[in-house]
């Protein structure tokens, strides 16, 4: 059993982690702003309708290929908006010691960063507007449905497909390690496919780790940059919280939380393109697409509102996550280490401020987190 003493006091965030996270909750705000202006002033100033035209004249008349041209502009239009808050970040972590990640590989990622987003929004807008012409009444109802689908279809496809764009993966060659972490999934009840280093080192120091993908993509992913700096014991800590979602059904459940909220934005969506056709005249018809920007902005502004709670429903997710795997690791001890290693090494927030936790984090404040399995260990302690 580890010597470390429960008792020991939570480590103070450090000045350089409070103005790190700062800034970053700074960027964020600015580049939700930046988002936000761009929908108002396409919408206001008729902007949108003028690069539909443009679109349609580029693809002769052709009503799927000037949605992609006209959703080119848009994403092009919001990356050239975007890049000085993108590359500012960029800078941050270099600046935070947080990132070894050269310009040249940089530049890249954000490229293939953009050409995939216009790939998946392609497939998204074109699958909207096809079911808006088609079915106009129920549009919504069917839309959410199909969108539902897409939903399921990329969590399950994104560890073969999307992942290995960005970062390389191979199997993990500690034997025991890879033993030992799928005796624990065993004993979750969960069989994954196969246990991975997630070579994240080349881009960034931090370090994580994550049991990803639905059914035959199920897999552990584990940062080289753990793998290096933590104990097995540490490690199989950190997979015990990861297990803890798939034993209390957490995906399935945020799948649900997210297809209710998703069908309301759908139905005010709904409301609000009808609102503006029949009172302020702004299109002619449903399936016009330069009406994309005011259901982005509905989208956007649902999500912003919707944000704490469903923070808070994350945060009491993680909670439940952590409590199983106190039940589940001989020692609490190395769960303990593992959180202030993860939070001296990413630079996170041990106690951020109320506020700042309410609103902007879906994982309770580390200093809660070890509080917590601390208690359990004091709970414990008499039967052992």
């Amino acid at each position: 059993m580890s010597s470390a003493n429960p008792a020991v006091a939570i480590p103070d965030d450090s000045p350089e982690a409070r103005r790190y996270n700062r800034i970053r909750r700074w960027l964020g705000v600015a580049d939700f702003a930046i988002g936000l202006l761009m929908l108002l002033v396409l919408l206001a100033t008729g902007w949108s309708g003028t690069l539909r035209d443009e679109a349609l004249k580029a693809a002769s008349h052709t009503y799927s290929l000037a949605v992609f041209f006209y959703l080119g502009m848009l994403l092009l239009l919001g990356k050239l908006l975007g890049i000085g808050l993108d590359f500012y970040s960029f800078r941050l972590e270099r600046r935070f010691q947080l990132s070894n990640q050269r310009l040249r590989s940089w530049v890249w990622d954000e490229a293939k960063g953009f050409l995939l987003g216009l790939v998946l929004a392609t497939i998204v807008v074109e699958l909207l507007y096809f079911i808006i012409r088609q079915w106009s009444q129920h549009w919504w109802l069917i839309t959410w449905a199909a969108f539902l689908g897409l939903f399921v279809l990329l969590a399950q496809l994104a560890p073969v497909v999307l992942f290995p764009i960005f970062y390389k993966f191979e199997p993990l060659r500690n034997d025991d390690l890879k033993a030992r972490l799928v005796r624990l999934s065993e004993k979750a009840g969960t069989r994954v496919r196969g246990v991975y280093q997630w070579k994240l080192s080349e881009k960034s120091k931090k370090a994580n780790a994550a049991l990803t993908g639905l059914g035959n993509t199920r897999r552990i992913i584990l940062a080289d940059t753990l793998l290096d700096n933590y104990s097995p014991e540490e490690i199989e800590a950190v997979l015990a919280h990861e297990l803890g979602h798939h034993v209390h059904r957490h995906i399935l459940k945020s799948i649900a939380v997210q297809a209710g909220t998703t069908l309301l934005g759908f139905w005010v969506a709904d409301f609000v393109l009808h609102y503006a056709m029949e009172r302020w005249h702004m299109f002619e018809t449903l399936s016009d697409f330069a009406n994309l920007p005011l259901l982005v902005l509905v989208s956007t502004v649902l999500s912003f509102l919707a944000l704490p709670a469903l923070n808070a429903f994350s945060r009491f997710n993680e909670r439940q996550a952590d409590r199983y795997a106190f039940r589940s690791i001989p020692d609490i001890h190395p769960f303990v280490s593992a959180m202030n290693k993860l939070a001296e090494q990413n630079l996170a927030e041990r106690s951020p401020s109320k506020w700042v936790e309410w609103f902007f984090h879906s994982h309770p404040a580390i200093s809660k987190r070890v509080e917590a399995a601390r208690e359990f260990m004091r709970q414990r302690a008499p039967a052992l």
